[in-house]
């Protein structure tokens, strides 16, 4: 499968005001010279992180008439991308996708969206839990925070984990199904004055372990995760490896980060992402992924 510019099916929801979702990933992408190719799962005023009294339409029934016509046109992709998904049916709609479309694509990407900072999101339940669980069966690269692996593993959270536990939990979900798992967001041991955090990945094929290391920066926005896993898509599609990819989706999402940082706004918005995106021009020097001892 040869195209002209490659094409991404981003399964995600669309937000009117507030960085996250297709409103982040459709632009990263963009700039990466990838065309997005949105199937939408809800349609809402604002993204719920901070918001109240948002306007939702939930899209479940609409994307099996927007999947079918797409598969009456043959439409090939060389990437499928899943995010947040709000239902068990959502769910089986997304596998039934990755069944028909993802034999002709190179990357199936399934961010398991569904909670962080130890807890479930309000719209999540253990049903959706176990749901998620079969589908990242279907996935090449999964993408969820620490949270969200200590869901899929069944176990519980804590923040005070060692490298040997982090890295067994990776090896259990890439027997789960998925050649490699990214964790996001995984803590890092506090041994010195400035705090961290880590991304870490489990290359199965290859039994290797990779490692990006940044600053913590004590501020949240939403749609950060969204942002990681787009440029993670658009670095590997363009022909980068394992780890320039993470240490890229990792540069990008800290600049976003720092440049927010300094200005006085709500933080519910996002990123400032605008004044970013020309940032995913410039080539990149890998200086900061290490490989784990397995």
């Amino acid at each position: 499968m040869v195209h002209l510019i490659k094409r991404v099916a981003a399964i995600h929801d669309l937000s009117g005001y507030g960085r996250a979702s297709l409103t982040t990933i459709i632009p990263i992408l963009s700039n990466m010279k990838i065309q997005v190719c949105p199937v939408p799962t809800a349609i809402l005023s604002t993204h719920t992180g901070g918001y109240e009294g948002y306007s939702f339409m939930d899209l479940t029934d609409y994307m099996e008439k927007h999947i079918n016509h797409w598969k009456k046109l043959n439409l090939e992709f060389d990437c499928i991308y899943s995010g947040f998904l709000g239902s068990p049916k959502q769910v089986k709609i997304v596998e039934d996708f990755v069944d028909f479309f993802g034999k002709k694509a190179e990357l199936v990407v399934i961010d398991p969206v569904m909670g962080d900072n130890g807890v479930l999101y309000d719209t999540m339940s253990d049903e959706m839990v176990q749901e998620m669980k079969k589908l990242i069966q279907k996935a090449d690269i999964i993408t969820p925070n620490f949270t969200e692996v200590m869901y899929l593993l069944g176990k519980e959270y804590k923040e005070d984990i060692s490298i040997e536990e982090v890295k067994n939990s990776l090896v259990e979900l890439s027997q789960m199904g998925p050649k490699i798992v990214i964790a996001t967001s995984v803590p890092e041991p506090n041994t010195t004055l400035e705090k961290r955090t880590s991304v870490i990945a489990y290359d199965s094929e290859n039994d290797v372990f990779w490692k990006v290391t940044c600053k913590y920066i004590p501020a949240s926005y939403p749609g950060t995760g969204d942002a990681y896993t787009s440029v993670l898509i658009g670095s590997l599609l363009q022909g980068d490896s394992l780890p320039i990819a993470m240490e890229r989706g990792v540069q990008f999402t800290s600049q976003c980060i720092m440049a927010s940082y300094g200005f006085n706004y709500p933080t519910k918005e996002g990123v400032l992402l605008e004044r970013m995106l020309d940032v995913l021009k410039i080539p990149t020097i890998a200086t900061d992924y290490e490989m784990l001892p397995r």
